[in-house]
């Protein structure tokens, strides 16, 4: 699935200045690795957050949160956030603070 450009530059704007950001096309989306662990990015017009195995099952409990599903599986760890759920600027600082922080204990 491709990315939606709009939602993509949303995530660029609140993670920049973060320093040890890469931006990789992967998965039919758009990913932002942090000192090389995927932290979140974008699918279609979701946000894919990783929450870490520890806060997945919390996570699929907010509105608007799915598993993402990759090639009939469904990695945990990932969600996907539909745009309902980080319509605002502090919805979406909020889901990117949680993946930067288990993309820094994933390293």
């Amino acid at each position: 699935m491709a990315y939606d450009e709009a939602a993509a530059e949303r995530v660029r704007a609140a993670l920049k200045g973060k320093r040890g950001l890469v931006e990789k096309k992967m998965m039919g989306g758009l990913v932002f690795m942090k000192d090389e662990a995927m932290c979140c990015g974008v699918s279609g017009a979701a946000l894919l957050v990783r929450v870490g195995k520890e806060g997945y099952e919390a996570a699929l409990k907010k509105a608007h949160v799915r598993p993402l599903e990759f090639g009939g599986r469904r990695p945990s760890g990932f969600v996907l956030v539909d745009p309902p759920g980080w319509k605002s600027a502090a919805q979406l600082d909020k889901w990117i603070a949680t993946g930067l922080a288990v993309a820094k204990r994933a390293r």
